[in-house]
């Protein structure tokens, strides 16, 4: 029972009492399950994440540049290769870009 009451104080802090509501409606062995998956919930972290959320975010470099383009058709293994290598290794050292492609020759847009 002390497991119940520790699900249900928790549920209280973090203002989830419908989840209460819920627990005296269900049957004894799936309030047990649903006990134990609550008291394995990290509602801090959780909230912690969603306030995150909407916090604004300053970008603290704000370039944006245009890239050459290169048929990925037309390049030789080794040049994808290469590629690829190139960007394992920006993925692994953290650092990355974004880039804005447009695909296909605009069928589904009727152009």
């Amino acid at each position: 029972m002390d497991k119940m009451q520790d699900a249900i104080k928790l549920l209280k802090v973090y203002n989830q009492d419908h989840i209460i509501k819920l627990l005296n409606k269900l049957e004894e062995t799936k309030k047990e399950e649903l006990v134990e998956q609550i008291n394995k919930i990290d509602f801090h972290q959780i909230m912690e994440l969603y306030s995150n959320t909407k916090k604004q975010i300053i970008i603290k470099e704000n370039k944006i540049e245009n890239i050459t383009y290169l048929d990925k058709a037309k390049l030789s293994k080794e040049q994808k290769e290469e590629f690829d290598t190139l960007g394992e290794d920006i993925i692994k050292s953290g650092k990355y870009a974004v880039v804005t492609m447009a695909g296909g020759q605009g069928s589904r847009l009727r152009t």
